[in-house]
């Protein structure tokens, strides 16, 4: 399937945004959720281990230009966060982690950047009406299934980003590198355009040029 010729097939997405909360901090989160499938052994071997690394989010930069690219990108997104986040340390902090958790997903930061505005408008404790909570909205029965069963965790900075963009990477592989359909299996919606759609949408306005 072709990604730009199945995407630009759109009417407005303005009502699907709204829908979501994207236009509105005082909404609650309405985004779907991933649905619960059965895991091989395997699978769920490899995603367990990918959640429980817990090493702390902090960026490592092979080379001093590497670490520049770094806080330039960090300088240019606080600064178009600093509306949703007013204060520089809870900004920062966020910014860094999601930096942290793409990158080792071997995600695009834009693309996580997208889908969490999608997702919860960057509100940590939001919860959807299907029960999916956090930053990346994530459904409970993912810690039961590769954690120890605490939904509350996902309320956490770390944990909900950790396991968002793991699941997010598991998709994507088991769609075999197709975005569309692995953002709609995220959401609960194969094969819709509406929700990969606004994803990528969103995406664009975290896409920074660092150099």
């Amino acid at each position: 399937m072709s990604l730009s010729g199945s995407i630009t097939r759109r009417k407005s997405l303005t009502p699907f945004l709204a829908a979501l909360g994207l236009f509105s901090l005082g909404e609650p989160a309405q985004a779907g959720g991933q649905i619960e499938e059965p895991l091989v052994d395997s699978v769920r071997t490899a995603l367990s281990s990918a959640i429980a690394n817990q090493a702390p989010p902090i960026p490592e930069f092979a080379d001093t230009e590497s670490r520049l690219k770094y806080l330039r990108w960090l300088g240019t997104a606080s600064d178009r966060l600093k509306r949703k986040k007013p204060e520089w340390n809870v900004r920062r902090e966020f910014l860094q982690t999601v930096w942290y958790e793409s990158r080792r997903a071997g995600l695009d930061v834009a693309l996580v950047m997208g889908l969490v505005q999608v997702e919860s408008n960057f509100r940590k404790f939001a919860v959807s009406r299907v029960g999916a909570r956090g930053y990346m909205q994530v459904m409970p029965f993912w810690v039961r299934v590769l954690g120890d069963g605490d939904a509350s965790r996902l309320f956490h900075l770390q944990t909900n980003l950790r396991f968002g963009c793991v699941i997010l990477r598991h998709y994507l592989d088991r769609e075999r590198g197709d975005l569309f359909l692995a953002l709609g299996r995220y959401n609960g919606s194969r094969g819709q355009a509406a929700y990969p759609n606004a994803v990528l949408a969103a995406r664009r306005h975290w896409d920074i040029a660092i150099g």
